[in-house]
């Protein structure tokens, strides 16, 4: 990959609540890079290395997670698109493709659709427009309670959390304590943040996105096949693929291969 790219860090507030971002710079079309859920902002690293060089790349803390704003009072559906309009105008990211994960992909989708003139493209990985889901929060929150936190090391941490890469990369996420090592969120938050998401689905929004997308999908989705099936049905225009051999996590599994999807992908904006 030629040599190691440094960034930079960025804070924006919106309603006073902090947001900061890493600002990869670089020229051409932006990017900016949303995570999922209990997520943060250090899982884009290698992809955003590896695209800094021909784009300007800049990945979102986004509220209740990582740096940014610990405990906000609105984690509704729409203060975290507030949020994204706000780090793109403050950093002056003309028009830029959003890139989302899981719930920073349905983050993504929310703003295409809600502002059709100021997204150039979307990249959903492992998101989609959803379905009423009343369970989710709980089996959300039931997971996060299983965490034997504090961990004695961040090692111990990545082997909790997944295997290879994705450990490693929910672990990057904590924060040293004097008694062990931390998540950087709280329970409460990321719960409340999936409220909406399991009360309705999404179709009208996804409808409503105008600009170019591209659906990534792991091998062992969470999206369901009927979902993803629907979803090229409103919108057959959307271009999917789907990666072998991965899980939700796959921006973290295969990054190479997300990289060059994305390449593709913007190469054919134009």
């Amino acid at each position: 990959m030629g040599a190691e790219v440094a960034w930079s860090e960025r804070v924006v507030e919106r309603d006073g609540v902090r947001l900061v971002c890493r600002d990869w710079g670089g020229s051409g079309q932006p990017v900016v890079l949303l995570h999922g859920l209990a997520g943060h902002a250090g899982e884009w690293d290698t992809l955003a290395q590896r695209l800094s060089p021909r784009y300007r790349v800049v990945a979102l803390d986004q509220r209740g997670h990582g740096g940014s704003e610990r405990r906000p009072k609105d984690v509704s559906r729409a203060a975290y698109v507030a949020d994204v309009l706000a780090v793109v105008e403050r950093l002056a990211l003309e028009r830029p493709v959003l890139v989302g994960q899981s719930l920073g992909g349905h983050t993504a989708m929310l703003t295409a659709a809600a502002h059709p003139g100021r997204v150039r493209g979307l990249v959903l990985v492992e998101a989609g427009a959803g379905g009423p889901s009343p369970d989710t929060p709980a089996a959300v929150g039931a997971w996060l309670d299983s965490w034997p936190t504090p961990f004695p090391s961040r090692e111990a941490a990545a082997a909790f959390l997944g295997r290879g890469a994705v450990g490693a990369g929910w672990a990057a996420g904590l924060e040293e304590r004097e008694d062990g090592w931390w998540p950087r969120f709280d329970r409460d938050v990321m719960v409340g943040s999936l409220a909406e998401n399991a009360r309705r689905s999404f179709w009208p929004e996804w409808e409503r996105v105008t600009c170019p997308a591209l659906l990534v999908l792991a091998r062992s989705s969470f999206l369901q096949e009927p979902e993803a099936d629907e979803m090229l049905r409103r919108r057959p225009a959307t271009r999917a693929l789907c990666v072998p051999g991965t899980h939700h996590d796959l921006h973290l599994e295969q990054p190479g291969v997300l990289h060059s999807v994305l390449l593709d992908f913007l190469g054919g904006l134009g």
